[in-house]
């Protein structure tokens, strides 16, 4: 392919390909535990990371890691001072981040005109040293996610399960959300801080709605992720539009794409099923992750 002959756009694929696995897998995980806006609040906070590098002349990506995952652990703290009330530890620390961004940018005249490239993203322009940064990390995740599966697991569902179970569940949870806090700062410049969320949330929403198992619910993620990020770039360069929103709209589209083959799909099923009683016909139509607790005939 003709784009492919530009060194920027190789660097380009490397980068969405290599992040949109690991946010495909830590997306599934931050589903499950219901903390899907994660990855957007650290992402925020990783912002004032950027505006703190280019403040103080450093590395904003370095900065923005490093602040990211501090970020990560304000969040575990948080959420386990508000044990009844969660969510709250997910806007406190957003809103720490957004003001300390807006504090830091006005601080500097003119360092707000150069902050659009990690707002929106800029995948075309990923250096050589961020490319090898986005490989550590997804090395990192990739044996943090297979060492600890099954401890995640449990986890993901259950902290209480998990804590009788024998895990240290604060160690795991802290390791966790850190984990979280470096693929979220390393995807900041494939489609930016406000969009990071959609590389992380969108696969895994499609695969947690349309798979039949957990591995599958994996499987698919990382499919859909790397399938979407490769076709928005292409459509990117093709069409000439930005490519961090043209990654993410075309996960949205995935995502409303297959949640309608799969209504399209029980559709005809209830079709080809006519003479099954309605109850009994719930029950056996119930999507993965949507249990319908319905008596059969028989209890009735």
């Amino acid at each position: 392919m003709e784009m492919l002959h530009y060194e920027f756009m190789q660097r380009a694929f490397l980068a969405g390909g290599i992040v949109s696995l690991l946010a495909s897998v830590l997306g599934v995980y931050l589903m499950l535990r219901r903390q899907a806006l994660m990855a957007d609040t650290l992402s925020h906070v990783s912002l004032a990371g950027v505006a703190l590098g280019s403040l103080l002349r450093l590395n904003p990506v370095v900065t923005a890691f490093l602040v990211a995952i501090v970020g990560a652990c304000a969040v575990e703290y948080v959420r386990r001072s508000f044990r009844s009330f969660s969510e709250i530890s997910i806007a406190i620390i957003m809103i720490g981040g957004l003001a300390s961004s807006v504090v830091i940018m006005n601080m500097s005249q003119g360092l707000s005109k150069s902050m659009n490239a990690y707002l929106f993203g800029s995948i075309v322009a990923v250096s050589g040293g961020e490319l090898w940064l986005m490989l550590a990390v997804a090395v990192i995740g990739g044996l943090y996610f297979c060492l600890l599966r099954r401890p995640l697991y449990v986890l993901a569902f259950d902290e209480e399960t998990a804590e009788t179970s024998g895990l240290k569940v604060k160690l795991l949870s802290l390791s966790f959300s850190i984990m979280t806090g470096m693929a979220v700062a390393v995807a900041m410049p494939i489609v930016g801080v406000l969009l990071v969320s959609s590389l992380v949330v969108l696969p895994a929403a499609l695969a947690i709605r349309i798979a039949r198992s957990f591995a599958g619910a994996i499987w698919i993620a990382m499919a859909a992720g790397l399938t979407g990020v490769y076709t928005g770039l292409t459509a990117s360069y093709k069409l000439n539009t930005p490519p961090g929103g043209t990654i993410a709209l075309t996960l949205l589209a995935f995502l409303i794409g297959g949640l309608l083959v799969k209504r399209g799909w029980l559709y005809i099923g209830k079709l080809r099923n006519r003479n099954v009683p309605l109850q009994e016909e719930k029950i056996g139509s119930a999507s993965s992750g949507e249990l319908t607790h319905a008596p059969s005939r028989g209890m009735q």
